[in-house]
């Protein structure tokens, strides 16, 4: 009875959206490009806009996929990793850093030829990366919790945050001035100061369970999470900690992008959907649209300057790993 309860659920969550993306089409599938002989789990993505080339980490596989944008074709594999998880390229001093969880080390290596230049161990767990290119920073969230922060030009470790436990996604603030950090394992957000090198504010997520994905606006200071129990999209001001709006949104989600042209948020879920959803205004959101994809198809990356959304697809039942690419429609 609970399989076949699970599987209406589901298919309720798909078909009623369905027609709704047909007509208003937010997303529309314009390519997939294979990744022959990548096998297991896909996590996070990076690109680099002017050479035109996507970043993957192919987690399962032990490797990063250079993707040719251009050309439509996998043509690197940047190997010896081990279970790769956050990549970042950094246009200002073409480096690419990769941080695994495996051995938990983040490794820079050169963007161009790929030669390791260099390696930052960590207790263990390296997980996501994200640049604030204001100030020149590379954070990498690993272990048990804690936030390192790197020289985006030169790779060296400046410093590290304590945290309260696992860091997943995380988003720098318009100023530089706080760090937004989902810790699921305490079911809180940990809000921590670079420059005091420590947390300041913890909020309790109370009814919400599995906090992974985030967002931000940054023109109309809003923080965006999607918690995975229940699973729903949760509009924080990033001042207060106070939630503002809430409304659901696919299951499994593990990437979260917010398009200040078009004023939506897109939402890649491992339930086997993208959620679309309109801002109408700071406080107030909408669904839109729900676009079937693919099962444990959870991550993405939207990519503003291409206006396209990259999704990761895994390798299932014979099918080759892929991108699908997504151009967004006003």
């Amino acid at each position: 009875m609970k399989n076949w309860l699970g599987a209406f659920v589901l298919a309720a969550f798909l078909a009623a959206p369905v027609a709704n993306c047909q007509a208003r089409e937010p997303l529309k599938l314009i390519q997939s490009i294979p990744m022959p002989g990548v096998g297991g789990r896909i996590d996070h993505m990076s690109v680099d806009l002017d050479g035109r080339r996507l970043f993957v980490s192919a987690l399962g596989n032990n490797t990063v996929e250079v993707i040719d944008l251009a050309d439509g074709k996998d043509i690197e594999h940047i190997q010896g990793l081990k279970e790769p998880q956050g990549v970042l390229y950094v246009p200002e001093s073409n480096k690419l850093f990769v941080a695994s969880g495996g051995d938990g080390t983040c490794r820079i290596f050169d963007g161009t030829n790929f030669e390791l230049l260099s390696t930052v161990h960590f207790p263990s767990d390296a997980d996501d990366i994200r640049y604030d290119q204001n100030a020149g920073l590379v954070y990498v969230g690993y272990g048990d919790g804690g936030l390192a922060v790197l020289s985006g030009m030169t790779g060296k470790e400046l410093g590290r945050i304590g945290l309260t436990g696992h860091p997943e996604a995380f988003e720098i603030g318009r100023d530089g001035a706080r760090i937004y950090i989902n810790i699921p394992t305490k079911q809180e957000i940990d809000v921590a100061d670079w420059a005091q090198r420590s947390v300041v504010r913890r909020w309790p997520m109370l009814k919400y369970r599995a906090n992974f994905p985030m967002a931000y606006d940054k023109v109309q200071h809003r923080l965006f999470v999607v918690c995975r129990r229940r699973s729903v999209l949760l509009v924080f001001d990033p001042d207060s900690g106070k939630i503002l709006a809430h409304l659901p949104v696919v299951g499994d989600a593990d990437d979260l992008y917010y398009d200040s042209v078009l004023k939506r948020i897109y939402v890649s879920g491992g339930q086997g959907a993208i959620s679309v959803v309109k801002q109408v205004d700071a406080d107030h959101y909408q669904g839109i649209a729900t676009i079937p994809t693919a099962s444990g198809a959870r991550t993405s990356l939207f990519v503003p300057e291409l206006k396209r959304l990259y999704l990761a697809v895994p390798s299932r039942e014979g099918s080759a790993a892929e991108i699908r690419v997504y151009v967004v429609v006003p």
